[in-house]
């Protein structure tokens, strides 16, 4: 069948091959009765945009890179199935896609893919996630002054193109929600102190006791795996401290992590939200329908998503960094049942 060229769509719209190609792909507007011409012209010639040609002009595949950490083995990630389709909408609205490769442990090994989608030319850009201090992924493409957005921050002193969720601040806002409904000894189910995320969010934990002026207990902290059978065991910790010092509140560093309390306190015959009060972290689209529904932090996910592809594009289109470089979000406490409880004058937990 005889490949439909973009002239006799230019032909059919009556306007020119170059309008034609500007529309397509969205580096113009035009009237929209003109966009309208252009667009059934299109439909009713069947035509599709020969980017194997194209990429050969440009020098350019239209084709993003990503990789990430999997998730535990029995264990969903909604939030990160969210920030893909966030990302393949995006991408495909702007002429571009997804080439997600196999995460390996081994950085030698990782950043070896890594330099072969490089120097053959795969992909124009990665997208990077699951960045954790000295991420050697980041000094790698620095080094090769290849493009690249993180979602995440690394090092202080390591300048790249990013985008992050404040976690420090969501933390922060669900120790002061604890404090306004009278809880004073709360704990926090955190992630090893190695864990770039996990020291964000728990700056935020700190802020906001020292501000209260509540002093942290050293068994109020407890590290470990960010899954359900660690916020379990930790909560069962918590449980068996003396009753001067025992938690009357716990804060978790995700929503799995406060699904196990929350579990642990309820075998022990306690209500979440009455007796001891659990937050979590992510807004997992389940904890809603818990009982008690679980209070959480929720990420902004999708417009992150859309945002990191946005930073990438724009660098390769323009051939340079975005300004601002980086950007930090704000998340949102959401509250629930698991919290709510207020606590009566002079009562104390």
């Amino acid at each position: 069948m005889k490949r439909v060229t973009i002239k006799e769509v230019a032909a059919k719209a009556d306007v020119s091959y170059q309008t034609v190609s500007k529309v397509i792909n969205h580096k113009v507007e035009v009237l929209p009765e003109t966009a309208e011409r252009i667009w059934a012209a299109v439909e009713e010639l069947g035509y599709r945009p020969n980017y194997t040609a194209r990429s050969l002009r440009s020098q350019r595949s239209r084709t993003i890179g990503y990789t990430w950490s999997p998730t535990p083995h029995g264990l969903t990630n909604p939030i990160l199935d969210q920030f893909l389709q966030s990302m393949f909408h995006t991408a495909e609205q702007v002429g571009y896609y997804l080439l997600c490769f196999p995460y390996h442990e081994d950085n030698e090994r990782q950043l070896a893919v890594y330099a072969e989608l490089i120097d053959t030319g795969r992909v124009d850009g990665f997208i990077l996630s699951s960045i954790e201090y000295k991420d050697p992924r980041i000094s790698f493409l620095l080094d090769r002054n290849f493009p690249f957005v993180g979602f995440g921050r690394s090092d202080d002193n390591v300048v790249f193109p990013y985008i992050d969720v404040d976690g420090g601040l969501g933390v922060y806002q669900s120790v002061k929600h604890l404090v306004e409904r009278g809880r004073r000894k709360i704990a926090a189910l955190a992630w090893p102190e190695d864990s770039r995320v996990g020291n964000n969010r728990m700056a935020g934990y700190f802020r906001a006791m020292d501000e209260c002026g509540l002093v942290i207990e050293n068994q109020w902290i407890i590290r470990g795996g960010g899954n359900y059978e660690f916020g379990y065991q930790a909560c069962e910790e918590l449980l068996q401290l003396p009753a001067t010092i025992r938690p009357g509140a716990m804060v978790a560093l995700n929503d799995y992590m406060a699904m196990g309390a929350m579990a642990a306190l309820q075998k022990h015959g306690l209500l979440p939200g009455e007796e001891v009060a659990v937050t979590g972290f992510d807004d997992n689209p389940i904890v809603q329908y818990l009982r008690p529904s679980l209070t959480t932090v929720r990420q902004p996910i999708w417009e992150i998503g859309k945002k990191v592809i946005e930073m990438l594009v724009y660098q390769l289109d323009e051939g340079k960094l975005p300004d601002p470089i980086c950007s930090l979000i704000p998340p949102k406490l959401i509250i629930r049942q698991s919290s709510q409880q207020r606590l009566k004058k002079g009562e104390e937990a």
